[in-house]
C-alpha cells in the first residue's frame, strides 16, 4: 500500500502541476506489459488511470487491474463508466473499490457499443455519469442512492471528464458546473490539440478552483490522426500537426517533440497534464523531460533554495 502522501488527492491541493498518464487492460489476463509500463513511468507520475472498456472495446475488469497498479506502487484513477451496468453493480464496484483501497474514480459516461468490438451488446446507461458522481457522493455520506444506511461508508476522490474544444463552449461549461454540483473534484479533459480553445475554456473552469488537467496524446502517425479526426469524437488534430508527422524522419522523436510542445503550451493554465499514450508509454519520460518535468526522484535530488 502507498503511502497517504503519495495519493492523488493531497497532491490535487499542494501541487501546482500534476502528471497522470493512462493505461489500457489487456484483452486477455497477461499484466506484465502493463505493469512494466507504470514502474517505467512512476517517477513522473501522480496517478494512472485505468480505463473501462475504452472505445467499447471488451477487456479486462479495471478494478482488478487498478488493484494491480495500486500494489505496484503508484495511486490509481479507476475510470468506471455507465454503459455497461445498472445503478446497483456500479454502486457495488463503488464499494468493492473502496475495500480494496481504491479511492480515485474518473466517472464517465462511456462509449457505444456499436463503435467497440461487440457491437450487438445491449447498452445499459441506467444513470449518467453526473448520477453516477451523486451516488459516489452519497455512499461517501453512508447512505445509496435509494437512501438505505451503509455499514461503513468509503472515501473518494471524484474525476470527470471535460471537452475544452467543444463546438459549443457555453454547453461544455454547464456540463462543467453540473459535474461540479454532483461532487467532481478534479477534470482531466479530452485531448488538446487546439490551444487558444483551451484557453477560452480555461479561462471560465479556472474560478472553479477545480484542478484541470490537460489531456495529452501521443501522436504516433499521420495515419492515426487522420483516422481520430475522422472516428474519435472530440478530437481534431490540426493539418500542420499532420504535415509535421508526414515528413518526420523519426516517428516517435517527432511524437515526443509534438507533445513537449503542447505542454509548454498549456502549462502556465492547466493544473497539469493528463497523458494518453496509446502503447508508447516508453516515450512519456522523454516527453515530461523535453517538456522541462522532473521526475520525482530527480526533484528530490535538486537543491532547494
Amino acid at each position: 500500500m502507498i503511502s497517504e502522501d503519495r495519493r492523488l488527492e493531497p497532491q490535487l491541493r499542494r501541487k501546482p502541476f500534476l502528471v497522470t498518464m493512462e493505461v489500457n487492460p489487456p484483452k486477455g489476463t497477461e499484466l506484465s506489459e502493463l505493469l512494466a509500463a507504470v514502474e517505467r513511468t512512476k517517477p513522473w507520475l501522480d496517478a494512472v488511470n485505468v480505463t473501462d472498456g475504452s472505445g467499447a472495446m471488451m477487456r479486462a475488469c479495471p478494478l482488478a487491474v487498478a488493484k494491480a497498479v495500486l500494489d505496484a506502487g503508484v495511486d490509481p484513477i479507476l475510470q468506471m463508466t455507465c454503459r455497461d451496468r445498472n445503478r446497483l453493480a456500479l454502486q457495488a464496484d463503488l464499494l468493492g473499490a473502496s475495500i480494496l483501497g481504491i479511492r480515485n474514480v474518473l466517472l464517465l459516461t462511456g462509449d457505444d457499443p456499436k463503435q467497440g468490438d461487440h457491437p450487438d451488446t445491449k447498452a445499459v446507461f441506467d444513470i449518467n455519469s453526473a448520477a453516477l458522481m451523486q451516488a459516489a457522493k452519497g455512499l461517501m455520506e453512508g447512505h445509496d442512492l435509494a437512501g438505505k444506511p451503509l455499514k461503513g461508508a468509503p472515501r473518494f476522490c471524484i474525476g470527470a471528464a471535460a471537452d475544452p474544444g467543444a463546438k459549443d463552449l457555453a454547453v461544455e461549461m454547464q456540463k462543467f458546473q453540473a459535474k461540479i454540483a454532483a461532487g467532481a473534484q478534479f477534470f482531466q479533459t479530452q485531448a488538446v490539440f487546439d490551444v487558444e480553445a483551451f484557453r477560452r475554456f480555461m479561462a471560465q473552469a479556472k474560478a472553479s478552483g477545480r484542478p484541470v488537467l490537460a489531456g495529452i496524446l501521443l501522436l504516433k502517425s499521420a495515419k492515426m490522426a487522420r483516422y481520430m479526426n475522422e472516428h474519435v469524437w472530440g478530437i481534431h488534430v490540426p493539418d500542420e500537426l499532420i504535415a509535421r508527422l508526414e515528413r518526420a524522419g523519426d516517428l516517435r522523436a517527432e511524437c515526443v517533440a509534438i507533445a513537449a510542445e503542447l505542454i509548454d503550451a498549456v502549462r502556465d493554465v492547466a493544473n497539469g497534464v493528463h497523458l494518453y499514450a496509446l502503447g508508447w508509454e516508453e516515450l512519456v519520460p522523454d516527453v515530461l523531460t523535453a517538456a522541462g518535468l522532473a521526475s520525482a526522484s530527480a526533484a528530490a535530488r535538486s537543491p532547494r533554495t
